[in-house]
């Protein structure tokens, strides 16, 4: 049995690395065009497919929308009764079928021709194959078809999408990345669309996490210990940030109060914020991510980073408690 899933994934490999050879040389135009038609659609990209090739159609079209390709699914069936209002001009339809015959396909034609409609085919036809016999309905109807022809299925049957299902995937995924990397598609952007994913979550910024504003902690340098004390309690992060103006010049933290008070005693309380400060702290961009803030909090032990720009104005302070709250640890 172990033979049998080893011989499986060769098989799929193998269908894999042809696909790549055909992207290189003979469809690396057609794979071009795909990726140009679908970047320069003022629409969304209606992707559709049936059966196994449906459920590649769905995944492919959420990875173009989490990419920055506005795309949907559109299942077959359900288009022809009363679903095909998915499609408007300025889309592209993108169709997957192996056959390039299958008749739930098939029927969506008219309209997509009517509405005057790009369409995109992924199919198994062997375009590129001295052998061919004959192309498909879709392929001949499509203005770009890409090719997924496999050697064999891995299915020992040979009847089973299998490696064809494979390529159709790998070949919906070269898509969608390359048309995200025509786009200049960015960090922030794919943080931006996955805000409620741990993937999104790590891509967060410092200032959406950040305390500022009247939640900011912070006195001036000629401050009495006591009001220090004060802010920092009423503040609860364990610090404060001593500023000149809108300058962070130094801060104070529950730590260095303690310490204070063990080398002063009650005379602490006659100095300023000024004389007892940490002068030249740890700091981190307001655009910064949040996954840096932690690293840079665990490297250094501690336990709050001000947050300031690169004038050094303060512009908040963020908290490791901050961190906890979005699942980074």
């Amino acid at each position: 049995m172990n033979h049998s899933g080893v011989n499986v994934v060769r098989i799929e490999a193998e269908a894999l690395r042809k696909l790549a050879d055909r992207m290189e040389g003979p469809m690396a135009a057609d794979f071009q065009r795909a990726v140009d038609l679908i970047f320069s659609c003022l629409g969304r990209v209606v992707v559709t497919g049936m059966g196994k090739s449906g459920i590649i159609a769905r995944k492919v079209a959420a990875t173009l929308n989490s990419t920055g390709t506005p795309a949907l699914f559109m299942h077959p069936v359900e288009a022809v009764h009363g679903d095909l209002g998915m499609i408007v001009r300025g889309d592209v339809v993108l169709a997957f079928s192996s056959s390039g015959e299958t008749e739930e396909i098939l029927n969506l034609l008219a309209t997509i021709k009517r509405l005057r409609v790009p369409l995109i085919a992924l199919t198994c036809d062997e375009l590129h194959s001295p052998n061919r016999k004959k192309t498909s309905t879709l392929a001949s109807s499509a203005e770009i078809t890409l090719d997924c022809s496999v050697a064999k299925e891995a299915c020992s049957l040979g009847l089973a999408p299998t490696a064809s299902t494979t390529t159709m995937l790998a070949l919906g995924d070269a898509l969608a990345v390359a048309i995200s990397e025509k786009r200049g598609f960015k960090e922030e952007d794919f943080a931006n669309l996955h805000p409620g994913g741990k993937l999104g979550k790590r891509l967060a910024r410092v200032e959406a996490l950040m305390h500022s504003d009247d939640a900011l902690p912070k006195v001036l340098p000629d401050t009495k210990m006591p009001e220090v004390i004060y802010e920092m309690s009423r503040k609860k992060l364990g610090m404060t940030a001593v500023v000149d103006g809108e300058k962070l010049v130094g801060i104070i933290s529950d730590g260095d109060l303690r310490r204070l008070l063990e080398k002063s005693g009650k005379d602490a309380l006659d100095l300023t914020a000024g004389q007892c400060m940490t002068r030249a702290p740890r700091t981190i961009l307001p655009t910064e991510f949040a996954v840096t803030a932690l690293a840079m909090m665990e490297e250094k032990k501690i336990t709050s980073l001000a947050v300031v720009d690169e004038a050094g104005t303060l512009h908040g302070i963020i908290h490791l408690h901050d961190l906890w709250g979005i699942d980074l640890m």
